[in-house]
């Protein structure tokens, strides 16, 4: 295995782990903006659609979506990592953004984690935002 390269993430905490994605990912972190409007017949990981500053956002709870126990977030808690690239946007509940910080890839991972890595907060799983977005649609329904 080759050594791989630091690259810099946002670092996060949900449901009690911590989790990073590459900052080319992320298009902003908001606080929520509710009240979430319901999304009928989708699945548990969804809080809702919020409307940020006019455009409506899906928002996912990332401790629901990658199947960790636990309570919930409530509304107003945590914060809202927005994906780029995402039409017309996707939005990740996360208890807390940690800051953002140059991850080395350590252990090679599977699913909606590419790796592990190091950070200063402890282990992190550094996400794939395509893998992410995949999960996200299959509990909106879309195929």
């Amino acid at each position: 295995m080759t050594a791989s390269a630091a690259v810099r993430c946002v670092l996060f905490r949900a449901g009690g782990e911590r989790f990073a994605l590459p900052l080319e990912d992320v298009r902003e972190v908001v606080l929520p903006q509710p009240p979430f409007a319901r999304v009928p017949r989708s699945g548990a990981a969804v809080r809702g659609a919020m409307n940020l500053r006019g455009r409506v956002v899906p928002v996912l709870d990332l401790a629901v979506l990658v199947g960790l126990p636990g309570p919930s977030l409530g509304e107003r808690d945590g914060q809202v990592v927005v994906l780029e690239g995402q039409r017309p946007g996707l939005g990740l509940h996360v208890a807390a953004v940690l800051g953002v910080e140059a991850l080395t890839p350590e252990a090679p991972s599977e699913g909606l984690a590419r790796a592990l890595a190091a950070s200063r907060h402890g282990p992190a799983a550094l996400l794939d935002a395509a893998s992410v977005a995949a999960a996200a649609e299959a509990h909106f329904g879309v195929r």
